[in-house]
């Protein structure tokens, strides 16, 4: 588990980006190199994972 404040792992996956661009291979370490960044992940709505929301 990554904390506030601690660095995250490096990661590449597909990605859209704040001003809509869509990434295929988004590269974590590469994109936010000298930058604080704040990651957020949604699951797509009405998926499995959250059959309660």
């Amino acid at each position: 588990m990554v904390l506030v404040g601690r660095q995250a792992p490096d990661f590449t996956a597909a990605a859209v980006l704040g001003n809509g661009d869509i990434v295929e291979n988004f590269n974590f370490a590469e994109f936010t190199k000298g930058k604080k960044a704040v990651v957020f992940f949604y699951p797509l709505d009405f998926t499995f994972v959250c059959p309660s929301d």
